[in-house]
């Protein structure tokens, strides 16, 4: 890890009220003492850990602004080394302009990442946490932030130190059979070594399993509108968009291309596109919207299915059910406000929402119903959870090679050669947090911060 003393603006470029220049390294301080006056005379030197000083940066002689530095002493710094932070008024000109005189008087340009990068390689955060401190930062939602609260919180190795336990277990009880073979004791029998495999293979498949519903809140889903003509998908698109997004008419039809917004359904967001009427049709102009209607339903990854509340399904109302997959898919029932005579049984197997995007209401009971489609309901906002495709690739190698043990074990191989897959599998969670990642590794991950953090 390079020595040298970095510096950014760790708050974002633009007008506010305040700003941050931070300073991270052996010599924090002793840079900041050269641009910084205190108003009582006192030097950053002088002073302990945790404490501000209120004075003016200077370049030179000329005054850019008045500022207030606090002093964080190693080792009880966010980076682990001596910090030094300048809040300065949050314009881009004064910002600018104390980082150049900072960078003048012996600091560097920090890279993007490079303060949590230090934090990592210091010992004050694992590979897992780091990551999540950018997940805090661009977090959607509330339960987007628990999430990674969660994770910057150690929650993710809590588990993952379950499971090397058992491991480790396992490894010692080959160690201690292969010396004594011919010992009757429970510990070495193969009855534990495949419980314990399957202990291990079952909580890492469940870690897996969160990654799909964790996706859904930091990415977004892909969702299409999808019904027969006059519905009300378009009204429908404009009541969950809180603008007018899409035409809405009496005249069935009106929609004839694919519209898209992005919205927020309750903690989930939605790319959403809203789709000409699926029907049958003679017109050419509307036949390509219908067709690129049913190949955004195929494609979607959740699906919207309007129907009027109002009147009996017809043929195309039939037609489109056909079309629908119950895994990814909620029934709107609209119009409700005019009275229903579709009920629930109508649609078996199918999550059902009744509604009306004229009147307003229906809303809350179709965040719900997203939430439940999309698996983001099951997850546990204090719990473990897979935050990022590396996360993923690294606890499914971990998982694929306990599997293989276990394979081993029932089908009489040699210890050895179980020893072998329990070692990589141990390897893959020791990546997982840092332990033996390599450089480019958390190169990779901290590539990815913004400058400043």
């Amino acid at each position: 890890m390079s020595k040298k003393t970095i510096a950014a603006i760790s708050t974002p470029l633009g007008e506010g009220g305040i700003g941050v220049i931070r300073i991270s390294g052996e010599e924090a301080i002793l840079i900041a003492d050269k641009v910084f006056k205190s108003v009582s005379g006192k030097t950053l030197c002088s002073f302990a850990g945790y404490s501000a000083l209120l004075g003016h940066v200077y370049d030179g002689e000329n005054m850019l602004d008045e500022a207030v530095a606090t002093v964080f002493l190693a080792p009880k710094s966010y980076t682990g080394e001596n910090v030094c932070e300048l809040s300065c008024h949050g314009g881009r000109y004064v910002l600018s302009a104390v980082l150049r005189a900072v960078l003048k008087n012996g600091a560097v340009m920090a890279a993007p990442g490079e303060f949590t990068k230090r934090a990592f390689l210091n010992g004050k955060l694992d590979l897992v946490e780091a990551e999540s401190v950018m997940g805090l930062i661009s977090a959607k939602g509330e339960e987007e932030l628990k999430l990674q609260l969660a994770a910057k919180n150690g929650r993710t190795r809590e588990e993952t130190d379950k499971i090397e336990a058992l491991l480790l277990e396992l490894s010692s009880n080959f160690a201690a059979y292969s010396d004594y073979p011919d010992e009757d004791l429970p510990e070495l029998s193969q009855e534990n070594f495949v419980r314990l495999c399957k202990e291990a293979r079952t909580r890492l498949k469940k870690l897996i399993e969160t990654y799909d519903s964790g996706r859904v809140l930091r990415e977004g889903v892909s969702t299409a509108i999808i019904g027969k003509p006059n519905v009300g998908k378009s009204t429908l698109m404009n009541f969950l968009s809180g603008e007018s997004r899409s035409i809405v008419t009496e005249v069935a039809g009106t929609t004839r291309d694919v519209i898209e917004n992005t919205v927020k359904c309750g903690e989930i967001v939605l790319s959403l596109a809203d789709t000409a009427g699926i029907r049958r049709t003679e017109d050419c102009v509307k036949s390509v919207g219908v067709n690129l209607a049913k190949e955004r339903l195929l494609s979607a990854q959740l699906v919207l299915a309007v129907f009027d509340a109002s009147c009996p399904l017809e043929k195309d109302d039939l037609e489109i059910i056909d079309l629908l997959k119950r895994e990814n898919t909620v029934v709107v029932l609209n119009k409700e406000d005019k009275g229903s005579v579709l009920k629930e049984a109508d649609f078996e197997g199918y999550k059902v929402v009744f509604l009306s995007a004229k009147e307003g209401y229906g809303k809350q009971a179709l965040e719900a119903a997203v939430l439940e489609i999309t698996g983001a309901a099951r997850l546990d906002p204090d719990s473990a959870i897979l935050l990022s495709e590396r996360q993923l690739d690294t606890v499914t190698k971990a998982y694929d090679a306990v599997c293989e043990a276990e394979k081993l074990i029932l089908s009489g191989y040699t210890i050895d050669a179980v020893g072998v897959c329990i070692d990589e599998a141990l390897n893959q969670l020791y990546t997982l947090d840092g332990r033996r990642a390599t450089n480019e590794v958390a190169d990779e991950v901290f590539r990815r911060f913004c400058v400043g953090k």
